[in-house]
């Protein structure tokens, strides 16, 4: 099922869905000119018109600015016991780079922004989670305590996750851990009203503290690169919500995935 969720996801991103578009009226136009004429015309202008519009400013803050706007920055101070959990992302194997060099943008911008959360509170412990995708040398996890090391956290503060894929089974390794406790949840601007979601629905008490805010205003007739990527983690935000109204997700389903946490799964 999770690999179901991230190709069907895939298909709504933008570039992927104009690659889509456009091979289907290719294929329209070459093999069916005379029958289906209009519609590959139909699948050509909406190709066109999905990657303009997403690379607009306007779009690219509306779509963003939704998410964003619904948790302010977070300043209040961090009562006991004190939890951070600092939600995975990306990073990179790339040799002969530092923790957090290898750390993605988004991933770097979350554990900064978990780190400045330390300081709202006194003997705080710091959960960071994210697996290897199945293909990277180290998990994102054991990535993120060393780059938070780097950081001037402690090695004694950190939780480790390395098996957590998403962040359903983020919520369910926290929940393991500390259960309806409350804790300050950090994450993408964008993603925390989903991340949110899941953690409430579990019966937790997250305290939002988003950080990685993309949402920018700028000239409407520039297209730009930088407005594509906002609009498709928007996007990906708002298939996720669907994904989660579609399949449905309730505090009983999550509990009873439980058991299949192991002991070793958390270090």
């Amino acid at each position: 099922m999770f690999w179901v969720k991230k190709l069907v996801s895939q298909l709504f991103m933008p570039i992927p869905l104009t690659i889509l578009l456009l091979l289907l009226s290719v294929v329209l136009l070459t093999w069916f000119r005379t029958r289906f004429s209009a519609l590959a015309k139909i699948c050509f202008a909406s190709a066109c018109a999905v990657l303009i519009l997403l690379s607009q400013s306007s779009v690219s803050y509306f779509l963003a600015n939704n998410l964003e706007s619904q948790y302010p920055v977070n300043y209040s101070a961090i009562q006991q016991p004190c939890t951070v959990m600092v939600l995975g992302s990306g990073h990179s194997d790339k040799q002969g780079l530092t923790a957090t060099q290898q750390l993605s943008s988004t991933a770097l911008a979350r554990l900064t922004e978990g780190v400045r959360q330390l300081s709202l509170g006194q003997h705080c412990q710091l959960v960071v989670s994210g697996w290897s995708g199945g293909y990277m040398q180290t998990d994102h996890a054991t990535v993120m305590k060393a780059a938070a090391i780097e950081l001037g956290v402690s090695p004694q503060q950190i939780i480790t996750f390395p098996h957590a894929k998403d962040t359903i089974e983020e919520a369910m390794y926290l929940y393991r851990e500390i259960g309806q406790h409350p804790f300050r949840l950090v994450t993408s601007a964008t993603h925390m009203p989903r991340a949110m979601l899941i953690f409430e629905s579990l019966g937790m008490a997250p305290q939002a503290a988003p950080t990685d805010f993309n949402a920018k205003k700028g000239l409407w007739w520039r297209l730009d690169a930088d407005y594509l990527l906002t609009s498709q983690k928007s996007i990906h935000e708002y298939v996720g919500r669907l994904w989660i109204t579609f399949k449905g997700i309730s505090a009983d389903q999550m509990v009873n995935q439980l058991p299949l946490i192991k002991d070793q799964d958390i270090d």
